[in-house]
């Protein structure tokens, strides 16, 4: 869980740093756009030149460190969704006795929660990553969650949260029987 975790919040993290810098930079371009600049003597083409000039001085100059700031990480999260699809597993689709064996496990439910960690008590009619296949998820047992349609398109590929995975391996706890692994969750080595 330790690993799920951290991925989890280092891509969170990433989120929040990037909408910190695209915020910095779009407050930096209003604050020089607001900022009235000298007042020039004189009339024509030649001073309109020059108020524009001066615009997109001030524009230039505050927006780049924001601007390099916002393409860094970007840059960094192209890394780590690059590193994500050599992390992919080349079997996609689980097997017919994964399946088989999964949905058993869920008695034929869904695993996922409805609401309030609470779990969703329609039929399963999906095997789904749990750790999502795009993000480097495995195709194993481990990681196969019985899920209804409905559970499985709100879901989409996102990393579950640390706190997703222990309520799932709670709600399990309650389900399966106590020699049996309740485990959720499994990533892809790097190649």
């Amino acid at each position: 869980m330790t690993e799920l975790g951290r991925i989890y919040w280092t891509r969170q993290g990433l989120r929040l740093a990037y909408a910190a810098a695209l915020l910095w930079l779009t407050l930096s371009v209003l604050t020089a756009l607001m900022t009235k600049g000298a007042p020039g003597g004189g009339a024509g083409v030649a001073v309109v030149a020059d108020v524009f000039q001066g615009i997109l001085g001030r524009v230039g100059s505050a927006a780049a460190l924001p601007g390099a700031a916002a393409v860094v990480l970007a840059v960094i999260a192209a890394i780590v969704t690059a590193r994500d699809v050599r992390r992919r597993d080349p079997v996609r689709r689980f097997t017919r006795q994964q399946r088989r064996d999964g949905m058993a496990r869920a008695g034929g439910r869904c695993e996922l929660e409805a609401g309030f960690g609470r779990r969703c008590g329609r039929p399963a009619e999906h095997g789904d990553h749990f750790y999502p296949w795009s993000k480097g998820g495995s195709t194993s047992l481990q990681n196969f969650v019985a899920a209804c349609a409905r559970c499985n398109r709100a879901k989409r590929a996102r990393v579950p949260s640390p706190g997703q995975q222990r309520r799932m391996e709670r709600r399990r706890r309650e389900y399966l029987p106590p020699s049996s692994s309740v485990r959720v969750g499994e990533r892809q080595p790097l190649p």
